[in-house]
């Protein structure tokens, strides 16, 4: 064991950070709720800032995205995850029907590897203001 922030835990491997993250949303994405359940822990906290919700247990957050409306779909497109924290931050791309939606998502990983904390954010899509045009290339 290796002292972590003033408690006794795991040294988490990058890759095993990563590994977790990725197995939460493939089994989002096929809508595999038992596989999702198994990447959770117990009690772990969802937060959603932008509309200030949370939902705290796993039974409550696996319900939450089961019952989630529309067909949506998700593709990972870039992990940060920091191993001896067992902290990741993703960027993805989700997609409903026609339309796209890039997200921000923060994963705090427990001592068993399992996702104890995830905070997602889902900006709206807006024009820049005026004046900066000679600045900016857009995508």
């Amino acid at each position: 064991m290796t002292e972590m922030a003033g408690k006794a835990g795991r040294v988490w491997r990058t890759a095993e950070v990563r590994g977790a993250v990725e197995a939460y949303w493939a089994a989002a994405d096929a809508r595999d709720w038992d596989a999702f359940s198994a990447t959770l822990a117990d009690d772990v906290v969802y937060d959603l800032p932008q509309s200030r919700e949370r939902i705290h247990g796993k039974d409550r957050y696996v319900r939450f995205n089961r019952e989630y409306p529309g067909d949506w779909h998700v593709r990972t497109e870039r992990i940060v995850a920091d191993g001896e924290g067992r902290q990741a931050a993703v960027r993805t791309l989700v997609t409903v029907g026609l339309e796209e939606m890039h997200a921000i998502h923060f994963f705090t990983l427990d001592e068993d590897g399992r996702i104890a904390g995830v905070t997602d954010f889902w900006p709206e899509p807006c024009e820049p203001p005026a004046g900066r045009e000679h600045l900016v290339e857009r995508y």
